[in-house]
C-alpha cells in the first residue's frame, strides 16, 4: 500500500485537491457525524486509492478514511434521510462557495442529488486515511468468512 495520506485544506484550492481524492467515495449515512457543540462534522468513508489506480494497478483498492470539517456553524442536508443510517451514498465531490471572508459554505454533493451544506467560519478540513478497506478486498472477504 502507498503511504497513508493526510491532507489539510485551508482554502478553496486545497479543498479541490481533497475533493479529487474523495471522488466516488462510499459513505453510509450513519458515518456522517455532526457534533454541533464542537462545531465539527466528521464523515467516515471508503474511498478509492486514486494514487494506486493512476500508477497502473489493475485491481482498484479502497481505503477507510475520515473527512473532518472544523469551525462549522451549521449543517444542512438535502435529499439525505439522516434517520436511515444503513443507506449507502456515493460522494461525487466537494465545492466551496465564498461568503464574507473568510467564511463560506462547503457543499458535499452525492449521487442522486443529495447534498450536505456546511456553513463555516473559515475552511479547516482534514482528510486522513486510516488503512485499507479489507471488507471490500478479496482477502478481507475470505478472512471474515463472508461469501463473495
Amino acid at each position: 500500500m502507498t503511504g497513508q495520506r493526510k491532507l489539510i485544506a485551508l482554502d478553496a484550492d486545497d479543498l479541490a485537491v481533497i475533493s479529487a481524492h474523495v471522488q466516488d467515495a462510499a459513505v453510509n449515512v450513519g458515518d456522517i457525524i455532526w457534533r454541533q457543540s464542537e462545531k465539527r462534522l466528521v464523515v467516515g468513508m471508503s474511498r478509492l486509492d486514486w494514487d494506486q489506480t493512476i500508477s497502473g494497478e489493475v485491481t482498484p483498492r479502497r481505503l477507510v478514511s475520515a473527512l473532518r470539517f472544523d469551525r462549522v456553524l451549521a449543517c444542512k442536508s438535502r435529499d439525505i434521510d439522516l434517520d436511515t443510517p444503513d443507506v449507502a451514498l456515493e460522494l461525487l465531490g466537494i465545492e466551496f462557495h465564498h461568503g464574507e471572508a473568510p467564511s463560506g459554505s462547503a457543499v458535499l454533493m452525492f449521487a442522486g442529488g443529495g447534498a450536505l451544506r456546511l456553513d463555516v467560519e473559515c475552511l479547516e478540513v482534514e482528510l486522513a486515511d486510516l488503512g485499507p478497506d479489507d471488507l471490500t478486498s478479496d482477502a478481507g472477504t475470505e478472512a471474515s468468512g463472508l461469501d463473495a
